[in-house]
């Protein structure tokens, strides 16, 4: 960790014109520096040995590491880390993974500046930063059945535009399992078809194209 003064923030975010926005507002803080920035989560994860930074902003969805990936294994090696998911996403799957990943805070890229920075303050204190609009869907996230690793492997493939008997190829499984696989997703995600499962899977973050 940080020994200055200043509170030292690791800049996480495949979009470099979004690092170089983040970076300009936090250095414009008396009380808060850039330490590193990193444009996936395998640079976050090396970047985070090297540097320790006091708070680290995380995207959620970039190439290589994901931010709940990234986040997970700092947290894994480093139980102090205070890390905020950044992100385009609020759908209850992704705020779920993202803070069971261990992050303390979890702000939307729509949030004013102002709450951003106090966001940084909070978890930098050791307080956790979960907008009451979050809390709300991490609330209905806990009250909704989860997917089994296998039905999240089914649905996967289904955003791919699979047939059951493509997705029994690929999973070596008989086109009878898929089909009672998929009945069970419809179930868990109170839809009664394949289309109407996907678009909740996406807007929910179950899964992704």
């Amino acid at each position: 960790m940080s020994q200055s003064a200043e509170i030292g923030v690791l800049i996480v975010d495949d979009h470099s014109i979004v690092r170089q926005g983040l970076a300009a507002m936090i250095e414009n803080e008396p009380d808060m520096k850039v330490v590193g920035q990193a444009g996936n989560g395998q640079e976050a994860i090396n970047q985070y040995r090297q540097l320790q930074p006091d708070v680290t902003l995380m995207d959620l969805r970039m190439p290589l590491v994901s931010g709940v990936d990234a986040t997970a294994a700092i947290c894994t090696e480093f139980v102090c880390a205070s890390i905020i998911i950044l992100t385009t996403y609020d759908g209850d799957e992704n705020i779920y993974r993202g803070l069971r990943a261990g992050a303390k805070g979890y702000l939307l890229k729509d949030a004013e500046p102002d709450a951003l920075l106090n966001a940084i303050h909070l978890v930098h204190s050791g307080q956790s930063c979960i907008p009451s609009e979050v809390a709300a869907k991490l609330v209905q996230r806990m009250n909704n059945p989860e997917l089994s690793e296998r039905e999240r492997q089914v649905i996967a493939l289904m955003t791919r535009g699979l047939n059951n008997h493509d997705i029994g190829m690929a999973l070596n499984i008989t086109e009878s399992t898929v089909k009672a696989h998929i009945n069970r997703i419809l179930s868990k995600l109170g839809v009664s078809d394949r289309t109407q499962a996907l678009i909740v899977a996406l807007k929910r973050g179950i899964a992704e194209l």
